[in-house]
């Protein structure tokens, strides 16, 4: 197998915008488009991104083999003293808040730059290393046979990484559908490797991210991590196949159709899971509206998606009541049926167990 690649200069010297894959680009924007406007419909977007991120932290963790489980991340969340030191948990919520980042700073305005990449895996890794400056990263598999040695000169790393942020930025450089380019730039910095560590999650980030920077979703709601997971072997590759023949021109357009039918699959999948939400919540309102009568608040009911593990000090806090109300409305949620009350050691944890079924039952991507 071969370890030695020539990282081309973007764009590539050939068009990838055949038939098959402009056709697959049509399929893919079409689903994209719907998600755009069902996401819209959530009243609240702070629950889909704080729900939905966090099931592609969860998810992209998963190929990194960083496995956890919902009942692990909502209780690290609660910061319950069992699960607080859990390993696996904290590296996922570290990934939530490397997608906040990012996607803070493109609601800022600033571009999708080197330096917002840069932010993004300082936040999931803990540190500010940045771009990598000494030798020594290859990438081996599961039995340790090297597959690909990524480049060792700093000064290579540097101009490779100012190459793709510029083919990001500047829509003079190729006029490719965005969506093609996705799947250019993935493969380009995955190649690039510019990190000592978190580049796998990293440049799944920079896909949902420049979805975004491109206009064609709102919100960070469609991540890709569920759908490579499940085509892990499939997906690692076709990435490896492109180094394998040094970019040859049908193995470049074979990745391209995978990434592009990943986000056909991946945006299909989260439409049907953001109406889910949607009806639950229209449910979940029929019953606590005229159950709590003229005291009901919107506030209460975006309360119970945004942390479907919650207790009587974030309620209180949230909604800016007592500690004696805040347990009343929570005790008289669970009377209604629509919360779990779960005691860990001496506390009440009040668990929206309909939503977290959802998410965990939710349908599967076909590959």
């Amino acid at each position: 197998m071969k370890t030695e690649y020539t990282i081309p200069k973007l764009p590539l010297p050939f068009d990838l915008e055949t038939k098959s894959v402009l056709k697959q680009v049509a399929l893919a924007r079409t689903q994209l488009a719907e998600l755009k406007g069902v996401a819209k419909t959530i009243p609240n977007e702070l629950i889909l991104i704080n729900t939905l991120s966090l099931q592609e932290a969860k998810d992209s963790s998963e190929v990194e083999n960083i496995v956890t489980t919902q009942d692990d991340l909502y209780r690290y969340e609660l910061k319950t003293e069992k699960f607080e030191k859990t390993p696996a948990a904290k590296e996922v919520f570290k990934y939530r808040e490397a997608i906040r980042f990012g996607f803070g700073q493109l609601r800022k305005g600033l571009p999708l730059t080197n330096n917002v990449i840069q932010g993004v895996q300082g936040v999931l890794v803990g540190n500010t290393a940045g771009f990598r400056k000494l030798p020594g990263t290859k990438l081996r598999d599961n039995v340790g046979t090297l597959v690909y040695t990524p480049p060792q000169d700093p000064a290579e790393v540097e101009r490779h990484m100012a190459n793709l942020e510029s083919f990001i930025n500047l829509h003079d450089l190729s006029d490719w559908d965005p969506l093609v380019k996705l799947a250019v730039i993935h493969h380009q910095f995955e190649s690039i490797h510019p990190f000592y560590d978190g580049n796998g999650r990293t440049g799944r980030i920079l896909c949902i991210l420049f979805l975004v920077a491109s206009g064609l979703l709102d919100l960070p709601v469609l991540y890709l991590s569920r759908f490579i997971t499940q085509n892990k072997g499939e997906y690692y590759g076709l990435l490896q196949a492109v180094r394998d023949s040094n970019g040859v021109e049908k193995d470049w357009q074979a990745w391209v159709l995978f990434m592009l039918r990943g986000i056909e699959i991946t945006a299909r999948h989260t439409i049907s899971l953001v109406n889910g939400i949607k009806t639950l919540m229209d449910s979940y309102k029929q019953t606590l509206r005229p159950a709590f009568g003229r005291v009901y608040k919107h506030e209460l009911l975006n309360h119970l998606f945004f942390h479907p593990y919650t207790k009587i000090e974030y309620v209180g806090r949230e909604m800016m009541v007592q500690r004696l109300a805040a347990s009343k409305y929570l005790e008289k949620i669970v009377g209604l049926g629509l919360l779990e009350k779960v005691k860990i050691g001496r506390v009440n944890y009040y668990i929206n167990r309909q939503l977290v079924d959802l998410l965990v039952n939710h349908l599967k991507i076909e590959g």
